[in-house]
């Protein structure tokens, strides 16, 4: 009810103080959709109330050659208060945030939004209630939706992420032939893809290290992990980066190298306060698992006395 609420105080503002029709209204927030794609947690707030002017404005009836653009709002906007749902450890309202995403999603002509849906949802799954089996299905889901369409970058994170998934679920043979469908679309011509940056090597080689580590190649995983995180320096790829550097402490451990795993993780716990990301802390309280054994080692007491004082854990 406070959405809606406030979505409607929204519109009611933006038209009155420019004085617009419904189109009008309409481009005037398509013109600020971008201001939906990236927001940091505290500027959560301003996501509620900008999707539930899209709602109101797809009942409307909005204009007809306006009504992909605002479906396209509605989903992106809906996706991310999905992820800010989840963030902020509300999953039963991400899991209907994602849901209504995906909905929308199906109307417009665009499989790699679809996709993009599915595989975010997926991802959060994997660390909620519903788990692994959960996001495998969402994972194949987004493979079936992309299987057509013009963005072969997004086709390979949607292989890419069933290969992960099926990995931890211990299908070895399942994962190698999933990584050889997203090295594949890799590898093709991407001039012309609709969204260029959803993708990169770099990116892949990360999802690759995870296959290795869980098929029992913590030499090969490394390596995998410390060629993705060298090339991930961008500041949107900082949690990427975070999440690939804590698998490849994970891979140092199982290499025997706890107190080389341990300076790694040193790193992530700055970038993990510093995004502010719940998948970064999450992956950092397992691997600091991992160094049990060593607990008692003044190394490991440090990585402890860290993750108190910026984790509270």
């Amino acid at each position: 009810m406070e959405d809606r609420a406030a979505g409607a105080a929204a519109l009611k503002a933006l038209r009155k103080r420019r004085g617009l029709s419904l189109a009008g209204l309409a481009r005037a927030l398509i013109s600020r959709a971008a201001e939906l794609r990236r927001p940091s947690l505290p500027d959560a707030a301003g996501v509620a109330p900008a999707v539930e002017a899209a709602r109101r404005l797809l009942a409307g009836p909005a204009p007809e050659p306006l009504v992909a653009r605002l479906r396209t709002i509605t989903v992106a906007g809906t996706a991310l208060a999905g992820r800010l749902a989840f963030e902020t450890r509300d999953d039963s309202a991400a899991r209907a945030l994602y849901t209504e995403a995906a909905r929308e999603a199906r109307l417009l002509d665009e499989p790699w939004t679809r996709a993009g849906v599915h595989m975010s949802h997926a991802l959060v799954t994997l660390y909620s209630a519903q788990g692994l089996g959960g996001a495998r299905r969402l994972a194949d889901q987004a493979v079936r939706s992309v299987r057509t369409g013009e963005s072969t970058l997004v086709r390979a994170r949607a292989h890419a992420l069933q290969a992960e998934l099926a990995a931890r679920a211990g299908q070895d043979r399942q994962a190698t032939a999933a990584l050889g469908l997203a090295w594949y679309d890799m590898d093709a011509d991407h001039a012309g893809d609709p969204l260029p940056t959803a993708f990169s090597a770099a990116h892949l080689r990360g999802f690759e290290g995870v296959c290795e580590l869980c098929a029992g190649d913590p030499a090969a995983a490394h390596d995998r992990f410390a060629q993705a995180a060298g090339a991930l320096v961008t500041p949107r790829e900082r949690v990427q980066r975070a999440i690939i550097t804590t698998d490849q402490a994970l891979a140092r451990v199982r290499l025997g190298e706890p107190q080389a795993a341990a300076e790694l993780l040193h790193e992530c716990v700055a970038a993990a306060i510093g995004t502010g990301g719940r998948v970064p802390a999450l992956r950092l309280r397992r691997a600091r698992q991992e160094l049990r054994p060593w607990r008692r080692e003044e190394w490991a007491a440090d990585l402890d006395d860290h993750l108190m004082d910026v984790l509270g854990t």
